[in-house]
């Protein structure tokens, strides 16, 4: 009885301090809501511990080697992809919010990131390693590639030498990356990490950005392979249990960066039944907060907004799925943007840049 009358006055306080934050018709990225989102990678980026390093041992040696030791830019925030993305996030901050409160902190952070040595030994990891080539493969990949794909479209001195100095490691996954699409045979469709269509959308992002034309035209042959003639997607059987991302919504999202308008909508209308429509559209039930693979249903209201966001922007006028998907982007957030905070490091982690991925 006394934890249930504990957890009861603790949601009632996060109820009344934090609520008045976020519009329950339309979350906006207002400069209080920024700072408390910053707030989160900021105190991750260097917590070593807990942490999942996700390292295969290739002989007793490398047994007592920390997860800094590994990976000296992006040990922080449980794991390596959360931590690219932590750095993505405050970049990304710096640059639309150019007045958030803690600038200062934000810009020591990242110099103490960015450093060329530390870039080094990121590099040499994915080729030192027994199992390096695969270390990631694509979901933190991407995530890296979002963060160069940000640094390169800022007109900022401070972010020119970040993105230079990132450059051994970006060419690295860039090296990797070409290698592995000839081999790559099928898609992951599921809701997590390994997802196919999210990293594609991503890696297709960055070599627009970059004009890496070989790259571009690699990324769309396998995605038109994987997506082109996908009909009657099962979305009705979304999400599961541990599920961050919708897999059709990842697959619509990036079929709407390579068809024309015309094309896409074609392929958008045989794509769903409207029994997908409405599963993907529901609120996604979180059980517990506090359980670290629960807490990505979160994630998945963030993802399926942004997605949804893009597909809208892409639609005509005229198609019915466009004022939808905005409108149902808009009750996701809502709804998911206070739990960020409401939980434990589980989410801590990483939600806030999905986020603000769902804000923008």
């Amino acid at each position: 009885m006394k934890s249930s009358f504990f957890l009861l006055l603790l949601n009632l306080f996060f109820v009344v301090t934090f609520l008045p934050l976020f519009s329950q018709n339309k979350p906006d990225l207002t400069d209080e809501i920024a700072l408390k989102l910053s707030a989160l990678p900021l105190n991750c980026i260097d917590q070593e511990y807990p942490n999942k390093p996700g390292h295969t041992y290739g002989s007793a040696d490398e047994t007592g080697f920390s997860p800094k030791a590994l990976h000296p830019v992006f040990y922080g925030c449980f794991d390596w992809h959360s931590s690219v993305h932590a750095h993505w996030m405050l970049v990304r901050l710096l640059k639309i919010k150019p007045d958030i409160a803690n600038k200062n902190e934000i810009i020591a952070k990242l110099n103490s990131s960015f450093n060329k040595q530390a870039v080094e030994v990121e590099k040499e990891y994915f080729t030192k390693y027994v199992t390096g080539k695969g270390f990631e493969r694509t979901y933190g990949w991407a995530w890296l590639l979002k963060l160069d794909e940000e640094l390169v479209s800022w007109d900022n001195p401070i972010a020119g030498q970040w993105h230079e100095n990132l450059q051994p490691l970006i060419g690295q996954i860039i090296e990797l990356w070409m290698e592995y699409l000839p081999k790559q045979t099928y898609p992951n469709r599921t809701g997590v990490h390994p997802n196919s269509a999210f990293a594609l959308g991503f890696a297709i992002d960055w070599a627009r950005e970059n004009g890496n034309k070989e790259f571009e035209k690699e990324l769309i042959n396998k995605s038109l392979d994987f997506y082109g003639d996908d009909r009657e997607t099962p979305a009705h059987l979304e999400p599961d249990g541990a599920d961050f991302f919708s897999p059709s919504l990842e697959i619509t999202d990036l079929m709407r960066r390579i068809l024309s308008r015309n094309d896409f909508e074609k392929w958008l209308d045989s794509f769903y039944t409207q029994k997908g429509i409405d599963r993907i559209s529901q609120i996604p039930v979180v059980s517990d907060l506090s359980d670290y693979q629960t807490v990505h249903l979160v994630g998945l209201s963030f993802s399926r907004a942004w997605c949804m966001k893009g597909i809208a922007k892409s639609l005509s006028e005229g198609h019915p799925l466009k004022p939808h998907f905005e409108q149902t982007a808009q009750k996701l957030l809502s709804n998911a943007l206070p739990l960020v905070f409401d939980g434990n490091y589980g989410g801590e982690h990483w939600l806030a840049s999905f986020a603000l991925m769902a804000l923008e």
